[in-house]
């Protein structure tokens, strides 16, 4: 298996800032790479950072450019990281692309902090790969879910089936 990881973004990738005195967190390098280099994989992989933004500042235009570089892309398995707040806006834009596994998935908290679930759902976006066909998804809290039948519950911060 190959798989593709598009780096766009949110608070998986969050790191701390580097300037003196800042107090905001900044979105640094792809936090996926240090995911994969901890993990003994059995599969070949490329990174690609396609943009940098939290997913609060995304906008349409951003989200079809996240869906045509996947339309584009030769490769036939990709995860997307992505922050929580839009990524059911973005996964129903990328929609369905024949012959293509889409799963994004994000973090609640940076994948630098001990405490983060960004390798936890790294893993299920992977292992979603490998046990669907076609399709787009989203990779949150222990759940592969269809974007037309997800939400973000805004009591709890979950991701739900509908």
């Amino acid at each position: 298996m190959k798989v593709l990881f598009i780096q766009v973004g949110g608070t998986i990738d969050k790191d701390y800032p580097k300037v003196n005195k800042g107090y905001a967190f900044e979105i640094g390098e792809p936090a996926i790479s240090r995911i994969l280099e901890r993990n003994f994989l059995g599969f070949h992989y490329e990174i690609v950072s396609l943009m940098r933004k939290d997913s609060l500042d995304m906008t349409d235009q951003d989200r079809s450019q996240i869906r045509d570089f996947c339309n584009k892309s030769e490769y036939t398995k990709i995860v997307i990281t992505h922050g929580s707040d839009t990524l059911v806006e973005t996964a129903k834009t990328i929609g369905q692309i024949k012959g293509k596994t889409i799963v994004l998935t994000a973090a609640y908290r940076p994948e630098r902090f001990s405490n983060s679930d960004a390798d936890f759902n790294v893993g299920v976006a992977v292992g979603a790969l490998s046990n669907i066909l076609e399709g787009t998804f989203i990779a949150m809290n222990g759940l592969l879910i269809h974007p037309d039948r997800c939400y973000k519950n805004e009591k709890t911060g979950r991701f739900e089936q509908l």
